[in-house]
C-alpha cells in the first residue's frame, strides 16, 4: 500500500480540454522531470491522494502513472510508491526505448565535427572582438548597427535591396509574432491565418485577444478567392501565412498564388505577416512576398529553424521607417530587446560565412532523413518536401488522430495531432518531426514503428487487457 510518507508534493497543472486527463498528467510530468522541477528518486504523492487533489477518478491518475512508466521516466518499488526514476550517466531523453519524441520541429544534427568546431571558435572570438559590452551594457530595442546591417546579408538573396534601416533584431520568431500583432491589431480585431496554422501564432491571437479566421488552404496553400471572400466580409486587419515549407501540411504557395495575394491584400489594404521560418532553406527558393509587395508585408525570418534553435534571433523586415519606429517600441515594451549575445553571434556567423554552411549541413541531412523517410512510409499518407525537415502523415480508416497518436504515445514517440493546427474541424493527420532523432538509426527505428501501426488496426494493437 502506498503512504503518502516523505511523497513529494506534486500537482500537475492541467486542463481537461486537452485531450485524455491521464496523457495530460504524464506529459506534466515529463515536463516538470526535464526542467528540473522533479529529480531523479523524487518519490510522487501516492494515486488517491493524487486524484483527490486533481478532482478526478483514481483510475485516470494510475493509468498516468502506468503511462510514465511505459516511458521510462518513473518506477515503482514494491510498499513503498511511485519514484522519479534517476538519470542514467549518458542518457539524454527519458524514454528507455531508445525512440525520440517527434513532436519536436527542429533542424536534424549534422555530422560535421569540422564545421561544430568552427562555429564554436565564433563564438569564442566574440570574448577579444566584442568585449565586456556584449555582457554588461544594454542596446536599443531594434538591435545594434551591426546586427541590423548582418540580417541584411543574411536576406539579400532573398529580398534584393533590403537596408539595415529596415531590420529589426527581435527576439525569436515568437518576439517578433507577438510584436507585430500587437501593433496591426487590437482585442476583439480579425487576423486571418491558414486554416491549418502555426500554433506559436495562435498562441499570441489568444494572448492578444485577437480573433483568428480561418482561410481555407489545398495542396498548394491558401486559397486566394476564399481570402478574398473573407477580406470583403470581416474586413480583417491583416494576414499571417507561412508560405514556404508550410507548418504542418509542407505545402509551398506557388508564384501565382503569391502574386494573387499579394493583389487581393493591396485591393483591401490588409497587411501581410510573413512568417518565414524555413525560407532559407530551399535551394531555388521562390520570392517572398516581401519581395512582391515590400510595402505591405511584415517579414520574419527567424534563424531558429535554418541555422540553431539556440539562436533566438529573428530579422523582422518592415515596410518603412514609421514602421519600424512603432515595431521598435512594441518589442521594448515586450522583451525589452533580443539578447546582444546571442545577436553578436548570429552576426558573427553571418559575416564569416559560417551560417551559409551551416544551412547546407542542414539540407543534406534533411534530404538524407527524407529519404529514409520515403522508404519506410506508404506514399500515399505523406506529404513532405526535401528540404523540409517535417512530414504531414495522413491517416486512413480507421484510424483517427488521437488514437494513433496515443498508441505511438505508449511506444515512446511523439507526434503533433491536427487539433493543435487547426482552427475549424482537424483532419485525421498528424506532423512528424525528422529533426528530432540523434541519427540516421533512430529516426529509422522511430519511422518503422510508425509504419507499422499504420499497418495495423486500433482493435489489435490495442495492449489494453
Amino acid at each position: 500500500m502506498e503512504n503518502d510518507e516523505s511523497a513529494t508534493f506534486w500537482t500537475p497543472s492541467i486542463r481537461k480540454a486537452d485531450g485524455p486527463v491521464y496523457l495530460a498528467i504524464a506529459d506534466a510530468l515529463s515536463a516538470d522531470i526535464l526542467s528540473g522541477k522533479l529529480v531523479g528518486g523524487a518519490r510522487l504523492p501516492p494515486q488517491r491522494a493524487l486524484a483527490e487533489a486533481l478532482k478526478i477518478d483514481f483510475t485516470t491518475v494510475s493509468r498516468a502513472y502506468a503511462e510514465a512508466r511505459k516511458c521510462g521516466l518513473v518506477e515503482g518499488r514494491v510498499g513503498q510508491g511511485t519514484y522519479v526514476r534517476a538519470k542514467r550517466l549518458g542518457a539524454s531523453r527519458p524514454f528507455s526505448s531508445g525512440l525520440v519524441n517527434m513532436s519536436m520541429n527542429l533542424p536534424p544534427r549534422f555530422d560535421d565535427p569540422g564545421l561544430v568546431a568552427r562555429m564554436w571558435d565564433g563564438i569564442s572570438d566574440l570574448q577579444s572582438t566584442g568585449g565586456v559590452d556584449l555582457l554588461m551594457r544594454y542596446q536599443e530595442a531594434g538591435g545594434a548597427a551591426r546586427d541590423r546591417e548582418a540580417g541584411a546579408i543574411w536576406l539579400a538573396s532573398r529580398l534584393e535591396g533590403v537596408t539595415p534601416d529596415r531590420i529589426l533584431v527581435c527576439p525569436g520568431a515568437q518576439g517578433a509574432l507577438l510584436a507585430v500583432a500587437g501593433v496591426l491589431a487590437s482585442p476583439g480585431d480579425t487576423i486571418c491565418v491558414e486554416a491549418l496554422t502555426y500554433p506559436g501564432f495562435r498562441s499570441v491571437a489568444a494572448h492578444l485577444r485577437i480573433e483568428l479566421a480561418a482561410v481555407p488552404i489545398d495542396g498548394e496553400g491558401i486559397v486566394p478567392e476564399a481570402f478574398d471572400k473573407i477580406c470583403a466580409e470581416r474586413r480583417p486587419k491583416a494576414l499571417y501565412c507561412n508560405p514556404t515549407l508550410h507548418n504542418p501540411t509542407t505545402a509551398t504557395l506557388s508564384l501565382a498564388r503569391r502574386h494573387a495575394l499579394v493583389e487581393i491584400a493591396r485591393r483591401y489594404q490588409v497587411p501581410i505577416i510573413e512568417d518565414d521560418a524555413y525560407g532559407a532553406l530551399p535551394v531555388d527558393p521562390l520570392p517572398p512576398l516581401a519581395a512582391l509587395a515590400p510595402e505591405l508585408v511584415y517579414h520574419i525570418a527567424g534563424l531558429a529553424k535554418s541555422v540553431a534553435p539556440a539562436l533566438r534571433i529573428a530579422y523582422l523586415v518592415v515596410p518603412d521607417g514609421r514602421a519600424a519606429a512603432r515595431l521598435a517600441g512594441a518589442v521594448r515594451a515586450t522583451a525589452s530587446m533580443a539578447s546582444p549575445l546571442t545577436a553578436a553571434i548570429a552576426s558573427r556567423w553571418i559575416e564569416d560565412g559560417t551560417a551559409e554552411m551551416v544551412v547546407a549541413a542542414i539540407r543534406r541531412e534533411t534530404n538524407a532523413r527524407q529519404l529514409i523517410a520515403a522508404n519506410i512510409l506508404p506514399p500515399e499518407n505523406i506529404s513532405s518536401a526535401p528540404e523540409g525537415f517535417h512530414i504531414w502523415l495522413k491517416l486512413g480508416s480507421p484510424w483517427m488522430r488521437g488514437e494513433f497518436a496515443s498508441r505511438l504515445r505508449s511506444a515512446g514517440i511523439g507526434v503533433v495531432a491536427s487539433d493543435a493546427f487547426a482552427l475549424a474541424s482537424p483532419p485525421e493527420a498528424v506532423r512528424l518531426g525528422l529533426g528530432a532523432p540523434e541519427t540516421r538509426e533512430e529516426l529509422t527505428r522511430s519511422l518503422q514503428t510508425i509504419a507499422d501501426l499504420l499497418n495495423q488496426s486500433p482493435a489489435s494493437s490495442s495492449m489494453v487487457v
